[in-house]
């Protein structure tokens, strides 16, 4: 992977405080919202900087839906909610045309994927056709409607929720539309002390009624648009291709990560830099990262299925091979 560094402007300290302090701003507004779930806002924050969709797998009642609506909330944009269901259509997600009897004309009516943040919830109730009407958008922004080209608004996050334990009545999501999410996240069970928290916090009323915008979409696109002026070393970049075609050749896997992936680290590690304050990557930011960006992309061979073999344990592996950069 050829980077030109050289053509980058480098980021000044102002925009790098300025760009913290809107962050900081936003994560506050989360944290209202899910108590003890730092590290999980702070993934969420960095997929919505790099801009790219996230994933959000977990047991019900976590957390998951109520992090996507505080997010959606605290941006002021156009948010929108589809329940995914077996009988759900593409055109319920993109839209169509209507027929308009005095005129004779069709008219076309945007459907709720026409949004800045869209939640997909239980994304794997629906069909595998219904699952794939989403692939372009997360691809490219875009969608193509009666071979005409819809641009969908900027920006635009796709957040998919999907219960890992019930398998009655769900469709796995195929290993196409997984490369396009950035991440994969779970929130897992609060402590006992954060629980504690929750139950009093919502005595009265629940937090994510009094969530207020803190930022607008042009603030959002800038943030965006400067995380990817970080530059990275050469050297990092490298340490990226090695990870990533250490997968492909991991007997343990029958399918390893796709250059997509590679493309979606480095662009996620850009975006971790920028939220930390500093204009350029480290190792550490890499080695953070490869578990939530490349576990979901990788596919177990029939032995490893079988035998209990951790994806996560897979790219920790990995990780601990591949000689760090100095």
């Amino acid at each position: 992977m050829a980077v030109n560094i050289s053509t980058q402007v480098t980021l000044t300290s102002e925009e790098l405080n300025q760009a913290q302090q809107s962050i900081q701003v936003l994560r506050n507004n989360l944290e209202q919202v899910i108590q003890g779930k730092s590290e999980s806002i702070n993934i969420l924050l960095m997929a919505l900087i790099a801009n790219n969709s996230i994933l959000m797998e977990d047991v019900p009642g976590v957390g998951k839906t109520t992090l996507a609506k505080a997010l959606a909330g605290s941006i002021s944009s156009k948010y929108s909610r589809i329940q995914f269901t077996p009988d759900l259509l593409p055109a319920d997600i993109l839209g169509g045309s209507v027929y308009n009897p005095k005129d004779g004309s069709f008219d076309f009516r945007p459907g709720p994927i026409f949004c800045n943040i869209l939640l997909a919830d239980e994304i794997n109730r629906a069909s595998p056709r219904t699952q794939s009407a989403l692939l372009e958008a997360m691809a490219e922004m875009q969608v193509t409607i009666e071979n005409e080209r819809h641009v969908l608004p900027s920006p635009f996050l796709v957040i998919a929720t999907q219960n890992p334990v019930e398998f009655h009545g769900t469709y796995p999501l195929p290993e196409a539309q997984l490369d396009r999410f950035m991440v994969l996240l779970r929130l897992g069970y609060p402590a006992q002390a954060d629980e504690v928290g929750i139950l009093q916090s919502q005595s009265q009323s629940q937090p994510i009624d009094h969530v207020t915008p803190v930022l607008g979409p042009d603030e959002v696109l800038t943030l965006q648009k400067n995380a990817r002026r970080v530059t990275i070393e050469v050297s990092i970049v490298q340490y990226i291709v090695e990870l990533v075609n250490r997968t492909r050749e991991d007997g343990r896997l029958s399918l390893g990560v796709s250059p997509r992936g590679s493309l979606m680290l480095y662009h996620a590690c850009q975006a971790r830099a920028f939220m930390e304050g500093r204009a350029y990557v480290l190792p550490d930011d890499v080695q953070k990262l490869a578990v939530p960006v490349l576990a979901h992309r990788v596919v177990l061979d029939t032995k490893s299925k079988y035998d209990g073999t951790s994806k996560n344990q897979i790219i920790a592996d990995i990780l601990n091979d591949v000689p760090v950069p100095v």
